[in-house]
């Protein structure tokens, strides 16, 4: 018998949020430390992430902030290890960070071929080395929860940052196939498909203008969208609600594209 009121309980599982230190990662890492998980925040940002772990520990939350540059192996290595060491084994991954707010707005034949790479470094690669680093502890869980987070930019074919656009279509290739190869493992691997968010990175970054109520009047419930907006899915995700979900792609955008 199915023992509902379980289903959503997160209580005590630790995740790790890469980019916790701010922005949609900061609002995740809040919300899963209010469900009751012991969180990692794993950032280059270390000095905000700390912050956002201290006011966490301080409202009676268990966290930890852990600097990590994720497109280097070694980092995300000692990023694991960091989060297994302090609260005995990892439970989930939600692999957030990215590179975006900081892009400038250009035409694709303008895009320096060292950012290109660095896009792809961090946006790619730093999913696939975050999930090699955890894999062993989940594996030892004898379950795992990963949820990668893609954009809603690859459905639409959005210009002017076509580097992102392309790794984080990649990231949903990434989770499909790996899906596949964990299941074995009763490891489930899927993707989020945020809508524009409002985050404090992206209204920083944006010029005056760009986040008009044009854009929310193309969505079917048609107001912003906040980081909260994504917080109930990506629980859903790292819940036992979701135990026979996995390589799907999520689409949260308040129905800006039907997927």
């Amino acid at each position: 018998m199915i023992v509902t009121k379980n289903l959503f309980d997160v209580k005590d599982r630790v995740v790790i949020v890469t980019g916790g230190g701010r922005g949609i990662g900061r609002v995740y890492c809040e919300a899963f430390a209010q469900a009751g998980m012991k969180v990692v925040l794993a950032d280059i940002y270390a000095e905000e992430a700390e912050r956002v772990a201290a006011a966490i520990r301080a409202a009676g939350g268990a966290a930890l902030a852990v600097r990590t540059d994720i497109s280097r192996p070694e980092e995300a290595q000692a990023m694991a290890e960091a989060a297994a060491r302090e609260f005995g084994g990892i439970d989930a991954l939600v692999n957030n960070a990215s590179m975006m707010s900081g892009l400038p707005r250009r035409a694709w034949s303008e895009i320096p071929l060292e950012e290109w790479d660095r896009v792809m470094a961090v946006d790619l690669r730093g999913p696939f080395l975050c999930c090699r680093a955890v894999y062993p502890y989940l594996r030892q869980r004898g379950k795992g929860k990963i949820v990668n987070i893609s954009s809603g930019r690859v459905l639409e074919g959005t210009p002017n940052r076509l580097h992102y656009t392309t790794a984080k279509a990649g990231v949903i290739g990434f989770t499909r196939a790996l899906a596949r190869e964990l299941g074995a493992d009763k490891i489930n691997v899927n993707v989020v498909l945020p809508g524009l968010t409002l985050s404090d990175t992206q209204l920083a970054s944006s010029q005056p203008g760009y986040l008009s109520g044009d854009y929310d009047k193309l969505r079917a419930l048609q107001r912003p969208q906040l980081p909260e907006d994504l917080v109930g899915t990506v629980l859903y995700l790292l819940s036992d609600a979701s135990d026979f979900v996995t390589g799907q792609s999520i689409v949260v955008d308040g129905g800006k594209v039907m997927h």
